[in-house]
Parts: C-alpha cells; structure tokens; sequence
C-alpha cells in the first residue's frame, strides 16, 4: 500500500518538487533539489513493517535535523526508523554491542572507534556497491575509502563532515592594507613577511583551553604534515608505523614553530601562545588597528568572534593552502561523522544506500550546519553562503585525511601531543619532543 500511495507523491514531486514536503510538513520548498534520487529509491525498495534503530551522537537541534532526513526514508521504503541520540556515544555504543544488543546502524563521530569494534566483528563491510560510489562519487573519494578499510574490508559511510584548513581574516583590514588572499603556502608566508614589514602583526594564535591546552597546535602540525609529505606517511604517522620523532614529523613541527615561535609573527609575542586561550585568540582580527590579520582554526571558530559578526563581511576565510612546488594537490584536514551497520538488515542496507542519494545530503544542506564531498549535490542549496564556501574547499579536495590526534591513543592524541606542543612553543627543541612523545607511545605498547 505504502508503495502505490507513494508513487503518486513521486510524480507530483517530480512535477513541483514540492510533495514529499509538503506531506512532511516540512517546508524546505520546491527549490532544485534531486528529487529523482528519492523517487528513484522509493521505486527499488517497498520495506513496510521493516524497522531499524540509529544510534547516533546528535542531540538538540541536531536530532531535529537528522530526523528530517530519515523522514524521507521513511516515506520513500514505509520503513520504521528509531532515531537516539547519546550524549555518551562512544560509551554506549560499545556496551549495547558488548551485551549483544547492538543498534542496527551507528553514527561514529570518528572512524577510530568503528574501525576498532569492527576488528571484534561488531561493525559489518560495506558492500562493493557502496565503496565503489563512494571512490566515484565523492570528492578525494578513495581518502574516505582508506579511512574505514583494514585489510577485511571497509566499514563505514561518511556523511556530514567539518573542514579544519580554514584561515580567517578580516576583509576590511586585508582591503584597507591592499593584501591579497594567498593561493598557495609559498605566498601565505610571503604575506606574512610584508605583514611585518608593513609594521602589523600577521597571526593570532592561542593554545589555552584548560585541561586540553595545546590542542589547536596539533591542527597546525597535522596540517602542515599533509603539506609536506605524502598523505601515506600521513596515515603512518597516525598509526605510529612511522615513529613521531621521525625526521619528517620533526620537520612538519618545524613548519609550524616558523608561524608560532617568531615574536614578530604572532600578536603578544611567541611566549603568549601557550597562555592565550584558543576562544580569545581571534578577537585580534577585530579591534582598531587590528592586533593581527590571520587565524587559522576550523570552521567552528566564528562562534567566539565578537557578537553581531557577519561572516562574509566582517570576518571571511580561505583555504590553508598547499605548496605549489611540493605536488602534493590540495590536502584538506577535516572531521566528521561515519555510518556503521551494526546488524544485517534489509532496511538497514537500503538506509546506508540513502545516504548516498543526493537528497539525502540536500536535505540538511538546505537548513544549517552540514557539509558533504558528494559531487552531485546541488552546491546552491546550502542553507548560507558561507557553508557553500566551505563546501567548494571539500569539493576541490585531492586528499581528505581526520584529525591525526583523534586517531592516535588518547594518552598520546589528547595527552603528550597536547602537552608536547605547550613545551615546543615554550621553547623545547622539535626533536626533544617528538623524542618524548614517542617515548610515551612506546610505554603504550
């Protein structure tokens, strides 16, 4: 019954791209999305009676927006789908599996985890269907594949990311001093020099954030490692197949001391990055002359600008760029949520399989706080602009490689990284503290 009540919501969407929202009282409008792909999903599958769970972190306004993208699941198959949000994901996650009631699908908030249940078997493979699209269909396809493949297989679908290689700047103070956005790393620290010359400060940086002080400075040398090796020493690094006192890492640490450890280069001198909490650090950009022109942190950061900032007026940002004599493309540092079946299923196949369809990224495109690497969405229906930038960065991505730290062991990742860098920008040698570092990830072993 489902299907045939349906079909006739398909035709009259298809005719006025309107129908399946209407019928959801959910009033994204007609506007262009891909409605094909949903009238074309309903046609395969007719799942009535069939129902799956969704374990997921996403609570709040969250929850309301990924439950407006099961509801057209639900409505295209007459599936059932009971969305949950944990505030304790990571903890719940692994005792339901441990108990034997796992959900049938779960949203990891990274691929550490899945890739690790799904070394107990907890986590089943993607079919080939889906990591062959996946490899086709999204932008540095095959960088997504790596992230959740080991040797048995690949387990998980990334849907909703976050990028980190942003540089945020003020565009008055960059028209007003007649700077230019730089388009690679080599005119990055060009600019930086003039900003000097010119007699201003080029960056803010700030590494306070109480009892995880030093984390934005892994961002930096997890960024500056994409831009100065291959994204497989990359992946070694993370897994410690390369050691972290290896020259290369030694040299990416390097990279970012040049920014960080030159008083003339950052606001209040190299001995105030340690102290300057991450949140207070950009208000720089904003004052009167300005304390500097340039913040390099994720895509979270304006919810610490000044209140009433319009981005894309009062502050802006631009891609962290690569090196144009190092042929290493355009490497974006990112995050992001993955989906693993956790049960065979039916409807939970058929879910994952959606989350591939263009509406299904549409869908929250259109409202708030999404980003997708799908190259057949429709970039002109992100809810505002400046998603659509950050969107394009995604979208002209060679290599997409998560946050190394979140990857390593927590007594490394969120432990003596942290604490290594607080050190090196207090003045520690490279080399003595990736040579601490790895000591501490031998003791783990």
């Amino acid at each position: 019954m489902k299907s045939r009540l349906f079909a006739g919501a398909a035709v009259l969407a298809l005719m006025s791209g309107a129908a399946y929202a209407q019928d959801l009282k959910f009033p994204i409008g007609e506007g262009a999305f891909n409605w094909q792909s949903l009238a074309d999903f309903d046609a395969k599958y007719n799942l009535e009676g069939q129902k799956i769970t969704v374990l997921g972190p996403w609570l709040g306004p969250d929850q309301e927006l990924v439950s407006s993208v099961i509801a057209y699941f639900e409505q295209a198959t007459g599936a059932d789908v009971e969305y949950i949000g944990a505030e304790g994901f990571e903890q719940q996650v692994v005792i339901d599996a441990e108990a034997g009631s796992p959900p049938d699908v779960g949203v990891f908030p990274q691929p550490g985890l899945l890739m690790g249940m799904a070394a107990k078997g907890q986590v089943l493979p993607m079919t080939q269907e889906v990591v062959d699209w996946t490899k086709e269909n999204y932008a540095a396809g095959q960088s997504w594949v790596d992230l959740v493949s080991n040797d048995t297989g690949t387990f998980g679908f990334f849907y909703k990311v976050d990028v980190k290689s942003l540089v945020w700047y003020n565009p008055e103070n960059f028209e007003d001093a007649g700077y230019a956005v730089p388009a690679t790393m080599e005119e990055l620290k060009a600019l930086t020099d003039q900003i000097v010359a010119d007699g201003g400060v080029p960056w803010c940086i700030g590494l306070g954030s109480g009892g995880a002080t030093g984390w934005p400075a892994t961002d930096w040398v997890e960024d500056m490692m994409l831009r100065t090796t291959t994204p497989e020493n990359y992946d070694k690094w993370v897994s410690n197949e390369m050691p972290f006192n290896d020259p290369i890492v030694v040299a990416a640490i390097e990279e970012f001391g040049a920014f960080a450890r030159n008083d003339a280069y950052v606001a209040g001198g190299a001995g105030a990055v340690a102290s300057t909490d991450f949140r207070d650090s950009p208000k720089g950009l904003f004052t009167s002359p300005p304390q500097c022109y340039m913040h390099r942190q994720a895509s979270f950061i304006p919810s610490f600008f000044p209140e009433g900032t319009v981005i894309g007026e009062d502050a802006d940002f631009f891609y962290f760029p690569a090196y144009a004599d190092k042929d290493l493309g355009a490497p974006v540092l990112g995050a992001g949520t993955v989906f693993g079946l956790m049960k065979e299923s039916e409807a939970g196949r058929a879910f994952i399989e959606y989350l591939s369809t263009p509406i299904a990224h549409e869908i929250w495109m259109a409202q708030t706080g999404f980003l997708t690497p799908h190259k057949g969405v429709n970039v002109d229906l992100y809810g505002d602009p400046t998603l659509k930038k950050m969107g394009d960065i995604l979208l002209g991505a060679t290599t997409f490689r998560f946050d190394g730290s979140d990857l390593m062991p927590g007594g490394v990742g969120a432990g003596v990284f942290w604490t290594g860098m607080v050190d090196y920008t207090g003045g520690k040698s490279a080399q003595e503290v990736a040579d601490s570092i790895q000591g501490t990830w031998d003791s783990l072993k």
